[in-house]
């Protein structure tokens, strides 16, 4: 069985982004301790192009080859011109009003996100799956999660979009590492509690 990973930005009251979805403001802490942080333990989680710029595209990926991420965050790449932010993973985008992908690498997911995870997870294999976001999406996959990868960034948003869009729910995670970096981020890493 294949892990569901949860591997997000947030600040230090649990929000992933602003009422509206921007999360740039956690940007200037990228600096190059954690990039190589990043780059060492997670190259997969960062973007295509992103790779491309930092001449690191050749990087091969450590823990997954699938991500899965809500129509909110695609958007974000769509915003930019790119259709596919994740070349190097195989790609789906939880989406009810994306009828059509405009990508041959993205698979869309309209009905049942929740049994394509399931199914994504029944497969062989030895890397997992990067859910990479969003809020609504996070809380409706919640039970499906087996491991958090938490960055906390030294900031404090007083309100935005929660880690988890979804309602009251107990789930139980085990704290397996804490990583603390010079510029405040904290990268923290739990394990599901079964």
């Amino acid at each position: 069985m294949r892990k569901l990973t949860y591997f997000i930005a947030c600040s230090i009251d649990g929000f992933i982004a602003d009422p509206k979805g921007d999360w740039q403001f956690f940007m200037p802490f990228v600096d190059e301790e954690y990039l190589d942080f990043l780059k060492a333990e997670y190259p997969e989680t960062l973007a295509t192009h992103g790779r491309q710029a930092l001449g690191i595209d050749e990087l091969a990926n450590r823990r997954f080859d699938t991500v899965i991420q809500g129509r909110v965050s695609y958007d974000l790449a769509l915003d930019m011109g790119v259709t596919s932010p994740y070349a190097h993973l195989r790609e789906y985008v939880a989406s009810r009003g994306l009828d059509e992908s405009p990508d041959p690498n993205v698979t869309v997911v309209g009905d049942d996100v929740l049994g394509k995870v399931r199914e994504l997870k029944a497969e062989d294999g030895e890397l997992g799956i990067y859910l990479c976001g969003g809020s609504q999406l996070a809380g409706a996959l919640i039970d499906e999660v087996d491991e958090l990868v938490i960055k906390t960034y030294p900031v404090v948003l007083g309100s935005g979009m929660p880690m988890f869009g979804s309602g009251f729910d107990v789930a139980e995670f085990a704290l397996d590492s804490v990583r603390s970096f010079e510029n405040g981020v904290l990268v923290r890493t739990y394990s599901r509690k079964r």
